[in-house]
């Protein structure tokens, strides 16, 4: 099964081919790095950006309104802050143009903790993107939804951002996606052999990329129930999801049935599908790993008791990260800093305990 950033990779591979994708650049994007963390690598149309993030996002500005459908990579989220200006301009294009002006390009960035990255390579980015009207903004959890969703945003006329959780890229995924190579009879991993670069001189080295990837896509704006249930309903998203779905798992042998959403699409987000499995369950935990005060989760509380209040058993409740300036170094100050699954499990049974 490939990992998320093989998905990623064969998803924008496949958009070169087909989708019409130009240019794919960014700070070691091409040759012969092909991205820090090597999503980009084998790729025909990549090409190394300068070290300027306002450069990247302002470039891809200009090449989509010229038509030229792009993709740009800000190599951690941390330093895309200083691009907020221009997003916030590439969101109001089509609008302030009583659509005239369309802008067809993608910004991918990774985000998150889990790597050990410290305080300038472990921050979010989905409650800050989630303030910036005009954009649709996804994440995976898994690699069959990474290229689903990467898929899709290459599609889409107007801007999209494709934040991918750095401590997943490395995971392989439990399914697989539709025209990747099964093993080899010798167990060994072909994917790999074919499109993963090799350590050291890479001048000759090219990928040799399935044949048979197809057109599969996730539809931006739909979630998926990942671990059905009856007690009480978690929706998360990207790296903490696989903690949920373990949660879940660990309750069930309590007694306590857990129902799993994977929202997929920060915005817009699947309402219908988080507003039926609350009215089922009664009870609802959000999870993500972005600074608690103003966190998209609060907006997701704040609906539910404004649409579900009087269906409701028990208090909403938000698990999100610390309110600090970073994430530390050292194990326990980032365990400490975003939600464990130890947290999600004790947040189950203090949720399934209370009576409304």
């Amino acid at each position: 099964m490939a990992t998320i950033a093989q998905a990623v990779r064969m998803a924008l591979h496949y958009g070169e081919e087909n989708l019409e994708v130009k240019d794919i650049f960014g700070e070691d994007v091409g040759p012969p790095l092909g991205g820090v963390f090597t999503a980009t690598q084998g790729l025909k149309t990549t090409w190394n950006a300068p070290l300027d993030e306002r450069g990247i996002i302002g470039a891809a500005m200009g090449l989509a309104a010229a038509g030229d459908r792009c993709v740009a990579e800000i190599q951690f989220c941390d330093y895309i802050y200083n691009t907020i200006d221009l997003l916030k301009i590439a969101g109001n294009t089509c609008w302030a143009s009583h659509g005239d002006w369309n802008l067809p390009f993608t910004v991918m960035t990774p985000v998150g903790s889990g790597i050990r990255g410290s305080i300038y390579h472990s921050h979010s980015f989905d409650a800050t993107m989630t303030h910036i009207p005009g954009w649709k903004t996804v994440m995976p959890s898994n690699a069959k939804d990474a290229y689903g969703l990467l898929i899709s945003c290459l599609k889409d006329d107007n801007p999209t951002m494709f934040l991918i959780p750095k401590a997943l890229l490395r995971v392989r995924g439990k399914e697989a996606i539709p025209g990747e190579p099964a093993l080899d009879k010798d167990g060994q991993k072909l994917l790999s052999q074919m499109i993963d670069a090799p350590l050291g001189d890479r001048s000759k080295w090219k990928a040799k990329w399935p044949e048979g990837l197809t057109d599969y896509s996730v539809e931006i704006g739909k979630g998926k129930i990942v671990h059905p249930g009856d007690h009480i309903t978690i929706v998360s998203y990207g790296r903490t999801l696989p903690l949920c779905e373990k949660a879940a798992q660990a309750a069930k042998e309590k007694g306590i049935s857990v129902e799993v959403i994977d929202l997929r699409t920060l915005w817009p987000y699947d309402w219908d599908l988080v507003s039926a499995s609350i009215r089922k369950t009664g009870r609802v935990i959000y999870v993500n790993e972005d600074t608690e005060v103003t966190n998209f989760g609060e907006h997701l509380v704040r609906r539910t008791i404004e649409d579900l209040f009087y269906e409701l058993e028990a208090r909403p409740k938000l698990l999100a990260g610390a309110f600090t300036p970073g994430v530390g170094l050292a194990d326990p100050l980032e365990m400490a800093s975003t939600p464990q699954y130890s947290d999600i499990v004790e947040a189950i049974e203090q949720v399934v305990s209370e009576k409304a």
